[in-house]
């Protein structure tokens, strides 16, 4: 499979800007119903495509933490549950590894008039996916408890962990450091952003084959084993959700989370002492590199193949209204880098636009990367507890990889 798609062109022709004008909804039939992961942005993005949809179609949406587990099946069902899937880099593969996405070529030549061409993410020559919003993972930080023990804003990861050495040997915080380390994916997310930090390849040149038990591989898990050291123990089960409620109570000082989480912890909500002094700085680099140990994400929409024409029409229409909103974007510009014509990124767009400039790179979009992702998020958890060698935990992720591949005929 290849992709034609380069989310730090999307980000440079989206600020270049374009002339477009929103689609008029139009509709008058077709059930829409979509599934995705919850979080601001989203639920602003699917309340736009709600009022685009009005009373003429049947309109829900479930958004729901466990999207990712939900997919697969829902949309395997004949017809599918979901008309319409919010997904992102990663989660369209999978899918259409199963022939469970449908290509929009069709929906795109009749309504996609006020689309941006670099919002037409064509994979094998069709358009599979809308993108309306750029995502990427950065650090945030407390400024108040930095000035305090003058500590200068981390560039490097090997700068945040001495930051948060001295956070912890000064007794200002106990566990200083936070990220999504939870068992499964989000783990799994954290080793992609460090390997590829470090200059890490995933599979052998024109390959399936794994190429991860290496130099750079074990300096990666050296380097999330020391900031996990520096985190709740409790670390392997805390996803986006739960370290933003540890950063809220004041109890760490750095924090490595999705720039799409940002809106709700900079609002008027809270600690008002906290939020004033939560900043956002660009992804830390790593090991001397110059690319930083973070990926570049698109979020957008796709298709169910099993579900009528009339559905998949109507959830077009209402989803490409949202993803061409210029409304939506002004009035929610908080909330994430919208990649829709006219919008001016502001403060909170800081950490994806620095990623955009420093030439980090777009998350893998391989058939067989998905795989390797699972096999991550469980066979480093061991090394993480203390109870393996990086070596073998390699070796086990490469073990585990190898088998799933050739289940599914890869290798």
């Amino acid at each position: 499979m290849k992709t034609f798609f380069k989310l730090s062109i999307i980000l440079i022709m989206f600020l270049l800007g374009s002339t477009s004008a929103n689609a008029a909804c139009g509709i008058t039939s077709g059930s829409i119903n979509i599934l995705a992961n919850d979080f601001p942005a989203l639920r602003t993005y699917t309340d736009t495509a709600k009022a685009c949809a009005g009373d003429s179609a049947d309109f829900k949406v479930n958004h729901t933490s466990e999207h990712s587990n939900l997919a697969m099946a829902a949309l395997s069902a004949d017809p599918a549950e979901y008309s319409a899937r919010i997904a992102a880099n990663s989660s369209i593969v999978p899918l259409m590894n199963e022939g469970l996405l449908r290509s929009m070529d069709d929906l795109v030549a009749k309504y996609g008039d006020g689309l941006q061409k670099s919002q037409l993410i064509t994979i094998d020559g069709k358009v599979m996916a809308i993108a309306f919003m750029a995502n990427t993972q950065h650090l945030y930080y407390r400024e108040d408890i930095l000035s305090e023990l003058g500590i200068a804003v981390p560039t490097t990861y090997e700068e945040v962990v001495a930051a948060a050495e001295k956070m912890r040997s000064s007794g200002k915080l106990l566990n200083p450091y936070a990220a999504a380390y939870k068992a499964g994916w989000n783990l799994g997310e954290e080793f992609v952003n460090m390997y590829l930090g470090h200059g890490g390849e995933f599979f052998k040149s024109g390959t399936a084959e794994p190429s991860i038990n290496n130099a750079q591989g074990v300096a990666t898990l050296e380097m999330l084993k020391k900031l996990a050291d520096l985190s709740n123990p409790d670390f392997l089960t805390h996803d986006s959700e739960a370290i933003k409620v540890e950063w809220e109570s004041g109890k760490v000082g750095l924090m490595t989370l999705w720039a799409s989480r940002s809106g709700t912890l900079l609002d008027d909500e809270g600690d008002a002492a906290i939020t004033a002094a939560t900043k956002l700085a660009a992804p830390a680099t790593v090991a001397g590199g110059s690319v930083p140990a973070a990926t570049l994400w698109w979020d957008g929409f796709t298709l169910a193949a099993n579900r009528p024409d009339a559905d998949a029409e109507a959830s077009f229409r209402a989803l490409v209204h949202a993803a061409t909103s210029q409304e939506m974007a002004n009035n929610a510009s908080d909330q994430a880098v919208w990649l829709v014509d006219g919008f001016t990124p502001g403060p909170k767009s800081v950490g994806v636009l620095a990623a955009a400039k420093m030439g980090a790179h777009p998350y893998p979009m391989l058939p067989h990367m998905s795989l390797m992702h699972g096999a991550l998020g469980s066979e480093i958890v061991d090394f993480l507890q203390g109870k393996e060698s990086a070596e073998q935990a390699l070796a086990d992720v490469e073990a585990s990889y190898i088998a799933k591949a050739k289940e599914k005929g890869f290798l």
